[in-house]
C-alpha cells in the first residue's frame, strides 16, 4: 500500500515539475520575442529618422503624389506595388542619415515617402478665437500652408528577415 501511495506522489510530483519547466519555456520564448520585437522597433525608427532628414534636402525621394487628382495612397504603401526605387533602404553608417542594423536585425531598415499635399500648418496658424480680443478687434485669423509628407518605415524586408519580427511606423512631416 505504501509503494502504491509513493508511486502516486511521485506521478504528482514529475507532473508539478513539468508544468514548472513548460512555464519557464514558454517565458523564455516570449522574453526572446519581445526583444526581436524591440530590436525591430529601433530600426524602423531610425528609418523614420533617415527618411525625414532625407525629405527636408532632397523632395526628389516621394514615391506618390497622393494630393493629385485620381491618386488613391494605401495605409501601408509596402503592399502596394511601387514604381521601381520607390522603397529607399537607409544607408549603412554611423553619420547622419546612416544605420548599422544589428545581426539581429538581419536587414536593414526600408521606407517610402509619399506627398500628402499642401495644408494649413498647425505650428504658425492664427485661427479666429485664438486670442482672447479676437472679436473685439474683428480678427479673421490668418494660416500658412506648408507641404506635407507621410513616411513609412519598417524594420526591414520581410522577404530577407525571415521568423523575426517587423515593425511598421508611421508619421507626418512638414517640409522645412
Amino acid at each position: 500500500m505504501a509503494l502504491v501511495v509513493a508511486l502516486i506522489l511521485l506521478v504528482v510530483i514529475t507532473l508539478v515539475g513539468l508544468a514548472a519547466v513548460r512555464g519557464t519555456i514558454m517565458q523564455q520564448k516570449m522574453a526572446s520575442n519581445l526583444f526581436d520585437r524591440q530590436i525591430a522597433f529601433q530600426s524602423a525608427e531610425a528609418a523614420m529618422r533617415a527618411a525625414a532628414a532625407l525629405v527636408a534636402t532632397n523632395p526628389g525621394i516621394v514615391a506618390r503624389n497622393c494630393s493629385a487628382g485620381g491618386v488613391v495612397c494605401l495605409v501601408n504603401p509596402f503592399t502596394d506595388t511601387l514604381p521601381a526605387g520607390s522603397i529607399h533602404t537607409v544607408a549603412t553608417g554611423t553619420a547622419a542619415g546612416q544605420f548599422t542594423a544589428s545581426a539581429v536585425a538581419q536587414s536593414q531598415p526600408q521606407f517610402v515617402v509619399e506627398d500628402m499635399g499642401n495644408f494649413a500648418d498647425p505650428s504658425s496658424s492664427t485661427g479666429f478665437n485664438q486670442s482672447a480680443n479676437a472679436k473685439q478687434y474683428q480678427a479673421q485669423g490668418a494660416s500658412t500652408t506648408a507641404i506635407f509628407y507621410r513616411i513609412t518605415a519598417r524594420s526591414g524586408d520581410p522577404a530577407t528577415v525571415g521568423d523575426r519580427a517587423v515593425v511598421t511606423l508611421q508619421a507626418m512631416i512638414k517640409q522645412g
